[in-house]
């Protein structure tokens, strides 16, 4: 027979077992206590946090025999036992996802009106409650509405936004948390001193951290690195488990503050290809991030992490100004919840990565006024010679004038002596904005090496980048079409691809196509 898994064996039996929800565990407490309990509960809030735990509890101690209602559960009466050892008839689990039809709901609620067999009360928890159709929250609702004296229902859930208001409104509502790091690792320590384990509490840590809130992934965790070895140390833990998903997250945000993209990318393929859940580290640079903020904001008492990771932090935070922080927060949450990538899950993160190392616009670009009734205006586009007036028509045909070209394009080839380089490039991120978000998000992944001809070099670091707007005959068409528009005469793109790194500004003759670059573009000299 298989051991028990720890976090089995190790789930709360009485109330004060229960590790960071004391706001719900006391209010419950207090309900039984002084018999005002409720005829349905919703309990919602992250995955591992202690939900159906916390039911079981409720169900325990509404059937408790214990002669004080202080003193339920006391986890030694008959029925006590029973829930413990899953033979209790009057305890009755649901799972959502696999119960969620129409029919299962109507056969639960024509069984509803017998009476308890054992306790006082049928007690039905419905996990994941949010996977029921609509039509099965529509048949519960009535028995919601009034249930029998003996029933209670108590409705868990991940994602209680999916929960329809009129069910919802029935319900006692508890908000479960995500547990403290400290409170987790207190959490193991007590487990793996009965246990007879001897880890490292750098490695509890490290456990306490991946499982992101979750006591119950947490111990899972703990589980799998003790089934080799009964002591276990840091290197051991970082060697099962896998590189550290906060070692990864600190060397992206490196890369980020060095605005090394490609690196970036590397990194996150990387993780990716090694198993890494892109979505659970998108939400982990979040949080990262977001320590980070408050580091910078003087709030590093708010963060929870030991010394060594706030001396860290505190690093990283100088070298980010809290519009890059932002940035990186908002990037990477538009990540976390994007479910576009599912068959190139890395591809989210690759975006993220993209948007949070597009250079900002430049300082002198030309601001928008206040929002009123006027349209915003481009810039005024080089004017066509006043064209002399025409005599009164004819009955003779006359030939068509000359001038007859594109109105907002000069003759092809040619392009006016002064063209403000910087301001046509930020107006032409602006207009690809309303047209393109993808193409303007590859734009602002480039850097202007400058006008050539009737030509716009651009650099990128990126090869993907590279490609899509060379290889892509709309892209590129669409980029000319916009550049065209915006600088006044018919004008190309071509991008190459930059493998050096940044370097600073070098002595370059003031008249050359590279200080035209530096001076009116904002660009940028690398070095291989």
């Amino acid at each position: 027979m298989p051991a028990q898994a720890l976090y089995r064996k190790w789930r709360p039996q009485v109330w004060d077992e229960v590790v960071g929800q004391d706001h719900v565990v006391q209010t419950l407490r207090n309900a039984l206590r002084t018999d005002r309990t409720a005829h349905a509960y919703l309990f919602a809030g992250p995955r591992g946090c202690g939900k159906t735990t916390t039911a079981r509890l409720v169900a325990k101690a509404l059937n408790c025999l214990h002669p004080d209602p202080a003193q339920r559960p006391d986890n030694a009466c008959p029925h006590c036992v029973a829930v413990n050892e899953g033979r209790f008839l009057d305890l009755i689990e649901i799972d959502g996802a696999s119960n969620n039809s129409v029919e299962n709901v109507r056969e639960l609620r024509d069984k509803i009106n017998f009476a308890p067999g054992e306790g006082r009360y049928k007690i039905y928890i419905i996990d994941e409650v949010h996977m029921l159709s609509i039509g099965a929250f529509n048949a519960l609702l009535k028995t919601l509405e009034e249930p029998p004296a003996h029933a209670v229902f108590i409705l868990a859930t991940t994602e209680s936004y999916k929960i329809p208001p009129t069910v919802a409104s029935r319900c006692q509502r508890f908000e479960f948390r995500r547990i403290a790091v400290a409170e987790i690792v207190a959490r193991l320590k007590a487990q793996c001193t009965a246990e007879g384990l001897a880890v490292e509490d750098a490695a509890l840590e490290m456990v306490a951290r991946q499982a992101t809130g979750s006591l119950r992934d947490a111990i899972s965790l703990l589980d799998q690195l003790v089934a080799s070895s009964p002591a276990v140390t840091l290197a051991q833990a970082q060697a099962l488990l896998g590189t550290s998903a906060s070692q990864t997250v600190q060397a992206l945000i490196d890369h980020l503050a060095e605005g090394e993209m490609g690196p970036a990318l590397e990194l996150i393929n990387r993780a990716v290809d090694a198993g890494g859940d892109a979505r659970q580290l998108a939400r982990q640079m979040v949080d990262y991030a977001r320590n980070l903020m408050l580091v910078r904001l003087g709030n590093a008492g708010l963060v929870e992490a030991g010394a060594e990771m706030k001396a860290i932090l505190s690093r990283q935070a100088d070298r980010l100004e809290l519009p890059a922080l932002l940035k990186v927060m908002r990037a990477f949450n538009a990540a976390a919840n994007d479910v576009r990538g599912g068959w190139q899950p890395q591809l989210p993160l690759e975006l993220a990565i993209v948007e949070c190392s597009a250079p900002p616009p430049a300082a002198d670009a030309p601001t928008p006024p206040p929002a009123t009734s006027r349209p915003v205006e481009p810039p005024p586009k080089p004017e066509r010679p006043a064209r002399a007036e025409t005599p009164p028509p004819s009955p003779q045909p006359t030939a068509e004038p000359p001038a007859a070209q594109p109105p907002s394009l000069p003759a092809s080839g040619a392009r006016p002596a002064n063209v403000n380089l910087r301001a046509s490039w930020n107006h032409l991120l602006a207009m690809m904005r309303e047209k393109d978000k993808v193409v303007e998000a590859l734009l602002r992944s480039c850097n202007v090496a400058g006008l050539e001809g009737n030509n716009l070099k651009l650099t990128t670091q990126v090869k993907l980048v590279c490609e899509k707007i060379n290889d892509q005959p709309q892209t590129r068409q669409l980029i000319s079409n916009v550049l065209s528009e915006v600088l006044g005469f018919q004008c190309g793109i071509q991008c190459t691809l930059a493998t050096g790194r940044l370097a600073k500004n070098k002595d370059v003759q003031p008249d050359s196509l590279v200080a035209t670059a530096l001076r009116d573009l904002g660009g940028e000299i690398v070095e291989d």
